[in-house]
């Protein structure tokens, strides 16, 4: 079983990034679930939302406190929120950023990748909503889910033009993984 948890701040879209994670993962035949973590959110304040994706049935259903990934949605919440905790040798944290990830400290063993989201968001979508961006950066990342399945859930979750550009933010997220 793999674990992601997500960082983000209410109105970011962390709460659709798992269930886009969730639902690419079961078109490409595996088992998932999404679920956020909710207290008094509001627009602006720091979320967390959660995916797990296995070859068979998932019966667990705490909160995931030994991240496999952690997808963090805007790196300011690196310096006031604890998004490493878990995290062990092995992790893999995705954060959107222009800066260079030797920027950031994480704790022994756990790999940092940067990715531009929201630059490419704004781009391509005309818009800082960076969940489709992440979510075809930690398929290129992670390869637990594939390109053509995150395409299949971000047409059945937007319509029209929407769709299309979002789907052109997760191919232009997946490309930058690649060319790293």
């Amino acid at each position: 079983m793999k674990e992601i948890r997500i960082h983000g701040r209410g109105g970011q879209g962390s709460v659709t990034a798992a269930e886009l994670i969730a639902q690419a993962a079961f078109y490409g035949g595996q088992f998932a679930q999404a679920f956020p973590n909710f207290g008094v959110e509001r627009r602006g304040a720091p979320v967390t939302a959660f995916a797990r994706l296995d070859n068979k049935f998932i019966r667990r259903r705490s909160q995931i406190y030994e991240p496999d990934y952690i997808i963090i949605q805007d790196a300011t919440l690196v310096d006031g929120v604890d998004v490493f905790w878990g995290a062990q040798k092995g992790t893999v944290a995705l954060i959107n950023t222009e800066k260079p990830k030797s920027d950031f400290k994480a704790p022994i063993g756990v790999k940092i990748i940067t990715v531009p989201a929201t630059k490419i968001a704004i781009d391509i979508i005309g818009k800082p909503i960076i969940n489709t961006v992440l979510l075809g950066a930690f398929a290129a990342l992670s390869g637990l889910i594939n390109l053509l399945a995150v395409e299949r859930a971000i047409n059945e979750r937007f319509e029209g033009e929407i769709a299309k550009k979002n789907i052109a933010a997760a191919r232009k997220g997946f490309g930058e993984i690649q060319n790293i």
